[in-house]
């Protein structure tokens, strides 16, 4: 059974950042996406769904090659290319699988100017190695959404929405710096 997990970003460069990784942690086998969508908000307001897939253009493709082939029947391949296109694309535009884009463009639409969101259908997580990955995103998101068990959100959530390492040790440093201060002063 999939998963939905929903992480907000300051910036939209993180939010693409981390859908390119989970896609290079498909191919290493060791997640499964349904779906991954990044959902903009940019100054004026304005959201965007950046879809991984274009349905419209894939559907547009298959149904071109599909139309050849049978333009090729009928000895006119290149009508069967147009009508196929044609017929593929309003399929592809048609169809809609994975997130529903009006809950995403919903909180899209509660994000801060200039911020992003990550939507993520997942299955069959290799929980450990994943959250390893994710390491160099520490702090930089906060889990917004998840369908995943308690356990596994509270997890997510330490890692992400940690204080990176170094801003930690420089608080770290500061501290008894600060304390000397005010020892001398």
């Amino acid at each position: 059974m999939s998963k939905l997990i929903a992480v907000i970003f300051d910036d939209h460069a993180t939010a693409f950042d981390l859908r390119a990784d989970l896609v290079r942690m498909q191919a290493d086998h060791l997640l499964s996406i349904d779906d991954a969508v990044v959902v903009t908000r940019n100054a004026d307001g304005k959201v965007k769904l950046h879809q991984a897939l274009n349905l419209t253009a894939a559907g547009a493709f298959s149904g071109g090659m599909w139309g050849t082939l049978v333009g090729m029947m009928f000895l006119n391949p290149l009508l069967g290319l147009a009508v196929g296109a044609g017929a593929g694309a309003i399929s592809g535009k048609l169809s809609d699988y994975g997130i529903d884009d009006e809950f995403m463009k919903k909180i899209g639409e509660d994000l801060t100017a200039d911020h992003a969101a990550v939507f993520v259908l997942v299955r069959d997580v290799t929980q450990d190695r994943v959250m390893e990955r994710l390491e160099k995103y520490a702090g930089k998101g906060k889990v917004h959404t998840s369908s995943i068990s308690r356990e596994d959100e509270e997890k997510l959530r330490a890692l992400l929405e940690a204080e990176p390492e170094a801003e930690a040790e420089a608080a770290a440093d500061a501290e008894p710096k600060a304390e000397a201060e005010t020892k001398v002063g």
